[in-house]
């Protein structure tokens, strides 16, 4: 009977540690597209729910290492046999564990470089877009001086051309252009890209369903 409780015990936690694979990789495909400060909350949940989990796994090794060792008649020879078993399993469970703390220590670098990326293409945008308007807002403060052309012929005489707006416009969509060309030959375009908008995921549900170690896990 005490074999069977224990096992039984091992046992139920498999399925509770599998639960997280799913949830890991669902993590991680979202940090990928699009880094957020809830994934990472619920990111640091799983860490948690599995130190927890080490937490129970790591004393009950033991004790079983310790039932397994000891030479009383508690258990008969042939019971021993299986409770070899339930010591394999828990190791099992342990390893499990250590790799997904691994892999929620590898996310958390994930998201901090995916943030990382998103907000340099932001500044990259921005960069090009305040590169290009800043020649076109030095013409417009150079002809928006309106120095008086009657003291001088040499006063902005476009000023009293017919095509001045006209000629203004067209200098600075020329400058644009060049500029843009230019960024385009030398590749800084190629790979412009604006973030993605946020999307609506699913976040974990903090009142859900706990086991009796205190561990979070789906229904």
């Amino acid at each position: 009977l005490a074999y069977a409780l224990i096992d039984a015990t091992i046992d139920a936690f498999f399925p509770v540690v599998e639960r997280y694979t799913e949830r890991l990789d669902a993590l991680e495909d979202a940090i990928s597209l699009n880094p957020q400060r809830h994934l990472l909350a619920a990111l640091h949940g799983i860490k948690q729910d599995l130190r927890t989990i080490r937490r129970v796994f790591w004393p009950l090794r033991d004790e079983v290492n310790k039932l397994l060792r000891d030479q009383t008649a508690w258990f008969a020879a042939e019971t021993r046999v299986f409770l070899r078993d339930c010591y394999d399993h828990t190791v099992q469970i342990l390893d499990i564990v250590e790799t997904y703390r691994e892999l929620g220590a590898d996310l958390t670098d994930l998201y901090q470089s995916s943030l990382s990326n998103r907000m340099n293409e932001v500044m990259k945008v921005l960069t090009i877009i305040a590169t290009v308007f800043m020649p076109l807002s030095f013409i417009a403060g150079v002809y928006g001086m309106n120095f008086n052309t009657e003291v001088s012929r040499w006063n902005m005489p476009e000023l009293n051309w017919s095509a001045g707006y006209a000629f203004a416009l067209t200098l600075m969509a020329a400058v644009a252009a060049a500029m843009l060309y230019f960024f385009h030959r030398q590749g800084w375009l190629g790979s412009l890209t604006l973030p993605p908008r946020p999307r609506r995921l699913h976040r974990p549900d903090p009142d859900g369903d706990r086991s009796p170690t205190g561990v979070a896990h789906d229904a």
